[in-house]
């Protein structure tokens, strides 16, 4: 996997640890085929996968399936081991960029609430794995939802 973002690129952030966070590739299965739920960020209003940071007391798992009810709206389960990592680099509005390894749990999505904590902040909507993959910005993360195979897992 080529990484998409070289400490070498990011000064500032290289000057900093790396933080972790925790993703969920929320999928389903529609006539057949996987589906992928990609979310709006608040800010710029690009699409991601939905992702936090660690919460205290959750495992990097439990953390992506809070994280996929709070900004999507979905519920589901686990289905497998982390799928893979990406780089992040997470600006702030008041200190440097941090960097962030962010590991990558499948989610398949059993129940969509029309109400979520963050519905007024973010559009989500449903894509197939290579359209998703032409909106995300990061080549990794794109890699992997390029790749998705919901069957294997």
């Amino acid at each position: 996997m080529n990484a998409g973002l070289l400490l070498h690129d990011l000064p500032k952030a290289a000057r900093q640890p790396v933080l972790r966070q925790s993703s969920a590739l929320c999928f389903r299965i529609k006539r057949g085929r996987p589906k992928i739920l990609l979310v709006t960020t608040r800010k710029s209003r690009r699409w991601i996968i939905p992702k936090g940071w660690l919460i205290p007391g959750l495992s990097p798992q439990e953390t992506a399936l809070q994280e996929a009810w709070e900004e999507a709206g979905v519920s589901g389960r686990i289905n497998g081991a982390r799928l893979g990592q990406f780089l992040h680099l997470k600006h702030h509005s008041n200190r440097p960029p941090s960097l962030c390894l962010v590991d990558v749990f499948p989610v398949h999505v059993s129940a969509v609430s029309p109400d979520y904590p963050e519905k007024t902040e973010r559009r989500r909507k449903w894509f197939s794995p290579k359209k998703a993959a032409l909106k995300i910005d990061s080549d990794e993360l794109a890699e992997l939802l390029r790749d998705f195979k919901p069957y294997s897992h």
